[in-house]
């Protein structure tokens, strides 16, 4: 099924707003086997948007629209749809009170603007948006199904999960399959050449990147003549991708770095203990975003002054004062301290300059000391990152967990 998506906001055109939703909804419409053959993006004018609508509804079989279904004056997606139909927008009555209803359990006062989310096209089928006040509609124009979506990426997508797919899905006759890996620790120019001769390997395989700082992604998409055949010729691609980048694969789909450190730590019955001074707390932060962190985490310290690093974590003044707080001495003492003040299996320092200013020749910006400690000893990596202050920090982080997890994966989990 050929299909288009259409993003509305004035914020998108203007470049206020990254468009996150185009690149979602393109890649999981053609996950599930729709082709998409184009994005577009308008914004909140009603004649623009009546025009779009006008010529997508004769070129495709189906839109998929996000935006313009808020409370303001500027939100014209309904009233630009029912322009289109030639049909008065009517209110829903269920819709204002799911409206009703979500302001009262928020405690808050409805403002009657909040009112006009209800209004939708004559004849449209309403979509039910758990998480959000505005509904979703469905309407048919010219050839096309087309499919209205709040523009808040939390309430779009499980709208698109739960009341687009289970419409939709059964008409597209699916001829592809889709695998998606996670990767760490290698540029994309690497991945590249590693993975060189894989789609000559096994016909009807295409291996495409997406790079995401710090990680890339490897997406690995089969044809065949029906979905089980792409299906086994994909996952025959995919332990060929495996076997060739080992463990710089961390995961699959929509997994996180820090949410697998995390899974991993917790199967283990492994404790981890954070110092940090130039991430700020990233890494920690990273790890206690996931549900369950409490079963590993026992705490962190960020350590950005040196007085901190000496009073809170022990590291010897004299140390500082000898090879500075940026240095390989600095980070072992916070990694091996932290440990054992509080009892984790496994501690963590990060030290660095994240710039833009503070480097020397012999410790330009972007220079890190990342160390773990366990009880089988402690290891440091100096680590040179080429970036600004934002990616030195990611990056820091990121790689302050990789060396959680490898520690993890040297220790003998305890019994019982």
């Amino acid at each position: 099924m050929n299909c288009a998506v259409l993003c509305i906001g004035t914020e998108l055109t203007r470049g206020e707003l990254v468009n996150t939703n185009a690149a979602w909804l393109s890649e999981r419409l053609t996950a599930e086997g729709f082709t998409v053959l184009e994005t577009v993006v308008v914004d909140d004018d009603v004649p623009r948007i009546e025009r779009v609508l006008r010529r997508l509804g004769r070129e495709v079989s189906f839109v998929v629209c996000t935006g313009g279904l808020g409370p303001t004056t500027d939100d014209l997606t309904a009233i630009a749809v029912a322009k289109v139909l030639g049909v008065p927008l009517v209110r829903d009555e269920a819709s204002l009170e799911h409206i009703r209803a979500r302001f009262r359990r928020l405690g808050r006062p409805m403002s009657p603007t909040n009112e006009k989310q209800a209004d939708l096209p004559q004849g449209a089928t309403v979509l039910f948006n758990e998480l959000g006040s505005a509904p979703g509609f469905q309407v048919r124009i010219g050839e096309a199904e087309a499919c209205f979506l709040p523009g808040v990426p939390r309430e779009m997508k499980p709208m698109f999960e739960q009341e687009i797919l289970p419409r939709f899905a059964s008409r597209v006759q699916r001829t592809s399959y889709q695998l998606r890996y996670r990767t760490f620790g290698l540029p994309e120019s690497t991945l590249g050449e590693r993975l060189a001769g894989v789609e000559e390997a096994f016909p009807g395989v295409i291996i495409g990147y997406r790079a995401h700082f710090p990680e890339v992604e490897v997406k690995v998409l089969a044809s065949g003549k029906d979905q089980a055949a792409a299906r086994a010729q994909a996952e025959a691609a995919a332990a060929e991708v495996n076997a060739r980048l080992g463990d710089h694969v961390y995961g699959t789909g929509e997994d996180s770095f820090s949410g697998v450190v995390l899974r991993e730590l917790i199967s283990r019955k492994h404790t981890v203990a954070l110092a940090e001074s130039c991430t700020g707390g990233l890494a920690s932060s990273q790890l206690t975003a996931h549900a369950g962190a409490s079963a590993a985490v026992l705490g962190g310290v960020v350590a950005y002054a040196n007085s901190v690093k000496v009073g809170l974590l022990g590291v010897d003044a004299s140390v500082i004062e000898r090879v500075g707080a940026v240095s390989e001495e600095v980070a072992r003492a916070m990694a091996e301290n932290v440990r054992r003040i509080t009892g984790a299996d496994i501690g963590l320092g990060i030290t660095g300059i994240a710039g833009p200013d503070g480097g020397t020749a012999d410790k330009p910006v972007g220079t890190v000391f990342i160390a773990v400690a366990t009880a089988n000893g402690s290891r440091v990596e100096r680590c040179a990152f080429p970036w600004h202050r934002a990616f030195v920090q990611q990056i820091s982080a990121h790689m302050g967990l990789k060396l959680v997890r490898e520690a993890s994966q040297s220790l003998v989990a305890p019994a019982g």
